[in-house]
């Protein structure tokens, strides 16, 4: 089921190869599927039930609904917040899981945590940050490495956006090459801290930043412009969420890779840009493409 394929693309008049995780399969794609492979590919017998959280329109949401409907199991989620646009008008993520047969609470964390307690149930945590996600991510370095020696390439770059930052922490524990992140979801010391809870500094990627904040999940019209730009320039389409401050956060430090080859990880999420586009349509007053 795994080893993506790897595009060559010319991007502002810079070469960059894109590990095209977004292909590995219609329905379990993405980082998330590295991240859960260890469960899929694991006998758990015993096991009825999967229990996790988060956000309403999480790509791990849908993900880990493809992987209860795929091994039988039941799948309980738990999120604080569902909006009651969402709920009158299902979409995204949150639509497609649903159809897999998910059970969604509102803030129902102590009947989450009751399930959780239980021995035929499976938690996972927020976003699959878990050291089991190595399983999967090292089928990942090995098919970069394979790559990497394929086309010659004795130091390459890779570059990743993170939310956990786990696919990032984990890629560098099994690469020879230099890692490098942005974060997303939270500043820097929030990922670094994330880092830490699963291996120690060694394995620790280097983090870009950008002189301008920005928030996660908000909408800002150059996150917007250079997701239309990628797409219509390499004729790829990337997630709406994490991918426009990934790219973003590249570009602004080229100098960084000078002679140096750069293999950006697209990691899938293309379901949640049907929500995106619609807040971005609402935010801007006009239909987007």
């Amino acid at each position: 089921m795994l080893n993506s394929p790897i595009s060559e693309i010319v991007f502002r008049d810079r070469r960059f190869f894109v590990k095209r995780d977004d292909l590995l399969d219609r329905d379990f794609s993405g980082n998330k599927a590295r991240k859960f492979y260890y469960f899929l590919k694991n006998d758990f017998s015993g096991i009825k039930n999967l229990v996790s959280f988060g956000s309403s329109q999480s790509n791990a949401m849908y993900s880990l609904s493809v992987l209860a409907k795929i091994k039988n199991w039941k799948f309980y989620y738990f999120t604080n917040h569902i909006s009651s646009f969402l709920k009158n008008n299902p979409h995204g993520n949150y639509k497609k899981a649903l159809e897999n047969g998910m059970n969604i609470f509102e803030s129902r964390f102590d009947f989450m945590r009751e399930l959780a307690k239980r021995e035929d149930t499976l938690f996972i945590k927020e976003g699959g940050a878990l050291k089991e996600a190595s399983f999967g991510i090292e089928i990942l370095a090995k098919e970069i490495l394979s790559f990497a020696k394929e086309r010659g390439f004795k130091n390459l770059a890779v570059f990743l956006p993170s939310g956990t930052g786990t696919t990032a922490l984990y890629l560098q524990k099994f690469l020879p090459f230099r890692v490098y992140t942005c974060a997303c979801v939270g500043d820097e010391e929030y990922l670094k801290k994330q880092f830490g809870e699963l291996e120690d500094k060694n394995f620790f990627p280097k983090i870009l930043k950008l002189d301008k904040k920005y928030h996660f999940g908000k909408l800002y019209a150059e996150f917007y412009a250079v997701w239309r730009e990628l797409k219509e320039k390499t004729g790829i389409e990337f997630d709406l969420l994490y991918d426009p401050k990934g790219w973003l956060t590249l570009l602004g430090h080229l100098k960084e890779f000078e002679n140096r080859e750069i293999l950006y990880i697209h990691q899938g999420g293309l379901i949640g840009n049907e929500s995106m586009l619609r807040r971005y349509e609402r935010k801007f007053k006009e239909k987007l493409c």
